[in-house]
């Protein structure tokens, strides 16, 4: 695998911030016809090893179960119970008949897409990094925090906590659906996890992963976890996007009108250990056309009063004690913000036993 050694007067932070105060993104550096990727986006060799997935025809995929019959009282506890077995042993799977119409997914994906497809002088228009609220069009969000950059650029909107107005939405593809779903699995009632505003914060993401020159130097987003309650996910036919599940790497095929569902650091938290939060990650676009995905991070609003969370008490017993400690809003925060996108590094600091 081919490798770059940075030169002795190579100052990396001066060449990010040079990159970072032209605006332009990975896809202006990949429209500008460049043919090889500046040092900041080239990863270390530990990091680029692996990248290959599975490529055998028996290899493993995620689950993907279908909500066609969700509301069959019958066909509702088998759902429930596919889900349960994706949440416990894959982190991650994928719904079909979900209710959202092909259109408003196709239509979802071509509105970002054109987006990023715009010139340089109206996208920049958008281009910042204050976090948290409103609309932040940015190359990697952790770009200062990080030792390589990655070849994706994203336009971040956060929808809440200002609701939206749900009573437009589908009743079988509304949020709490899946919520719903997830808390029965751990024998909760179905509205445990609405009461607790576990879906109550929200952004949206929409990545662009354009054509990269040397796709074996970079990745599109490095190994991470994600570190909310669930995180859905849309995404074009391209592909990329890889789970680690055992000992290797299993890559996530697009499947036609599919979302995609993961669990978060937060989740399996609340639910002691029941459901996995596991690494995720997307190799860099080697196709000339763009790829396009649409996340949404579903994340609580209303913190405890005690302004601590940890595992629900309710899943909590003499045969399985809680596994990890509680811990706070401001841990929270400051674990992420301290560091680039890495994986359950929360989860290790408040493990019991550690």
């Amino acid at each position: 695998m081919a490798t770059a050694t940075p030169t002795l007067d190579y100052d990396r932070m001066e060449e990010v911030k040079k990159f970072d105060e032209s605006k332009m993104g990975v896809k202006g550096l990949s429209d500008s016809g460049i043919t090889s990727i500046p040092k900041i986006f080239i990863h270390a060799p530990d990091t680029l090893a692996d990248l290959k997935p599975n490529s055998s025809h028996t290899s493993p995929s995620i689950p993907i179960i279908d909500l066609s019959n969700i509301y069959s009282n019958h066909h509702r506890e088998q759902i429930i119970s596919q889900v349960k077995e994706a949440a416990t042993n894959w982190g991650f799977f994928q719904v079909i008949n979900h209710g959202i119409c092909q259109s408003v997914l196709d239509s979802t994906l071509k509105a970002i897409k054109s987006f990023h497809e715009q010139p340089h002088e109206v996208k920049s228009k958008y281009y910042t990094r204050k976090e948290g609220s409103g609309v932040m069009y940015a190359s990697n969000n952790d770009l200062y925090r990080t030792k390589a950059a990655c070849w994706h650029d994203s336009l971040q909107m956060w929808m809440a906590p200002v609701p939206l107005n749900t009573e437009e939405i589908p009743e079988i593809c509304r949020k709490e659906v899946v919520m719903e779903l997830l808390s029965e699995g751990l024998g909760l009632e179905a509205g445990k996890f609405k009461e607790l505003t576990f879906s109550d914060s929200r952004c949206m993401v929409g990545h662009c992963y354009p054509y990269c020159p040397q796709p074996n130097l970079t990745v599109g987003i490095t190994a991470h976890t994600d570190p909310g309650v669930v995180t859905l996910l849309l995404q074009d036919e391209i592909g990329g996007l890889q789970v680690k599940h055992g000992d290797g790497w299993v890559e996530v095929k697009p499947v036609h009108g599919g979302l995609i569902i993961n669990v978060g650091d937060f989740l399996q938290i609340v639910s002691n250990g029941e459901y996995k939060s596991v690494q995720h990650r997307v190799v860099a676009n080697s196709c000339k056309k763009p790829r396009i995905s649409v996340v949404e991070f579903f994340n609580l609003s209303r913190w405890r009063e005690s302004g601590c969370y940890g595992p629900l008490p309710e899943l909590i017993s003499n045969e399985k004690p809680a596994m990890y400690r509680d811990f706070t809003m401001q841990e929270c925060l400051d674990n992420f913000y301290s560091k680039g996108l890495d994986s359950k590094s929360l989860l290790d600091k408040i493990k019991i036993g550690n």
